[in-house]
């Protein structure tokens, strides 16, 4: 019969297989086998969650999030740094924050659904009553997601290019309203701007001079996959 060291290093030389083919629950299961036997507490180290776990996004927004299907690059982008993502999208054509609230529908789907973030995005919102939507009704995702364990996270779009002197405003108020209401802010709208400002290459704009071709959805994936997962500081 195996003594209980035996058993022991049985099981500790098991978890990397167990953790690959189960994730936590199979770590969790050792965790309690092995205090079983040894009537002792071990810490045994679990990977970041974003390494096992499928995490469940819900976009919120209009035009701009679903032009060139921007959750599934942002999907895409995810997946090219090990992080697997379920994307849903709640996206219609001049859709504000408060349309989608009125509508009733973005509450129960945050509800019914553990999702581990929402991002929410309007209009540029560079004037008084834009800015006011972002923060009453960031407000009101922000209550919601906090009561169902979710990640409320703001997309900083940007202003068309005929009212390009208003991108500024467009910044600052996706700024504040983030702040204040505790979010995570996905800065594209800014990045835009930097690469516009330091190279003249406006690209990013569909002929329309608003919609982003799908250069900009792609660098807008990047930065809200860079918001959404920082890369770990040296």
């Amino acid at each position: 019969m195996m003594s209980r060291a035996g058993i022991f290093q049985v099981l500790k030389s098991s978890i990397n297989l167990v953790f690959k083919k189960y994730g936590l629950f199979g770590i969790l299961f050792l965790f309690f086998t092995l205090k079983g036997f040894s009537g002792q507490s071990y810490s045994i180290p679990v990977s970041n969650k974003h390494n096992t776990d499928t995490l469940k996004v819900l976009f919120v927004g209009n035009s701009l999030t679903f032009y060139n299907d921007l959750p599934s690059l942002v999907r895409k982008q995810a997946l090219s740094q090990g992080i697997q993502l379920q994307t849903e999208m709640l996206a219609f054509p001049n859709y504000a924050l408060m349309d989608h609230w009125v509508d009733g529908k973005v509450q129960q789907l945050i509800s019914e659904n553990n999702y581990a973030y929402v991002v929410i995005q309007q209009g540029p919102s560079s004037q008084d009553y834009g800015r006011e939507i972002l923060f009453e009704y960031g407000q009101k995702f922000k209550q919601l997601c906090s009561k169902y364990g979710t990640e409320l996270a703001y997309f900083m779009v940007w202003p068309s290019k005929r009212y390009y002197n208003t991108f500024a405003a467009v910044i600052a108020n996706h700024r504040d309203a983030s702040k204040v209401n505790n979010a995570i802010l996905c800065p594209v709208g800014e990045l835009w701007k930097n690469h516009f400002d330091a190279t003249g290459d406006f690209s990013y704009y569909t002929n329309d001079g608003f919609h982003p071709s799908m250069l900009g959805s792609e660098m807008a994936a990047k930065v809200i996959c860079e918001a959404l997962f920082p890369s770990p500081k040296d």
